[in-house]
């Protein structure tokens, strides 16, 4: 009889460590997906901060473009609205930001004086560093999410999950078809 007793408690202590050791996990990548989404928000910011000085190069150059300037800070007085939303709402209207910026770049190409002054020059080098740390940092984010995701859908890790409420996360995924096609690139 004594032995069952040691047997049970034995079982009943593996058991018990398992789903400590799981929970931990869960933890730790649900963790990681937020500091991840953390240095997403952090590349957003620095967008944000370079759109007005970008814009307002611009602006000295091509005044005749006044739509496309109101486009593009709409689009970024949209996007930091939209700071606490959720990962597929904040990727809508980044992606927004994101095609009114292409459209000012696009704009800026008419344009020769300007695309030989140096602020407007390093301001552009200053963007595409941060639209590349952004996509680095989304990466990330999705990789994260797809980790927390398997240890919420995976046996057993499922069941510990379920009982102390983890959910799956959202990937920052992009909805605009312009975003989905390849650039067009011309040396004319």
């Amino acid at each position: 009889m004594d032995l069952w007793i040691w047997i049970t408690i034995g079982v009943v202590v593996i058991i018990a460590f398992m789903f400590a050791g799981t929970y931990n996990g869960l933890v730790r990548t649900r963790n990681q997906v937020k500091n991840a989404w953390a240095q997403i928000d952090v590349q957003l910011k620095r967008r944000y901060d370079l759109v007005p000085n970008l814009v307002e190069t611009v602006k000295g150059y091509a005044r005749h473009e006044r739509e496309t300037f109101e486009m593009v800070t709409q689009a970024r007085n949209l996007a930091q609205q939209f700071t606490s939303a959720g990962a597929g709402e904040r990727a809508k209207v980044e992606g927004e930001l994101s095609s009114a910026l292409g459209r000012l770049l696009a704009v800026a190409e008419a344009y020769p004086d300007l695309k030989a002054n140096q602020n407007f020059l390093a301001l552009q080098e200053e963007l595409t560093s941060t639209e590349n740390k952004i996509g680095f940092a989304r990466q990330f984010y999705n990789d994260s999410v797809l980790r927390l995701n398997n240890k919420t859908q995976e046996f057993p890790s499922n069941i510990v999950a379920s009982i102390t409420g983890f959910k799956p996360a959202e990937y920052f995924e992009t909805t605009l078809e312009t975003e989905r096609q390849a650039p067009k690139v011309s040396f004319s």
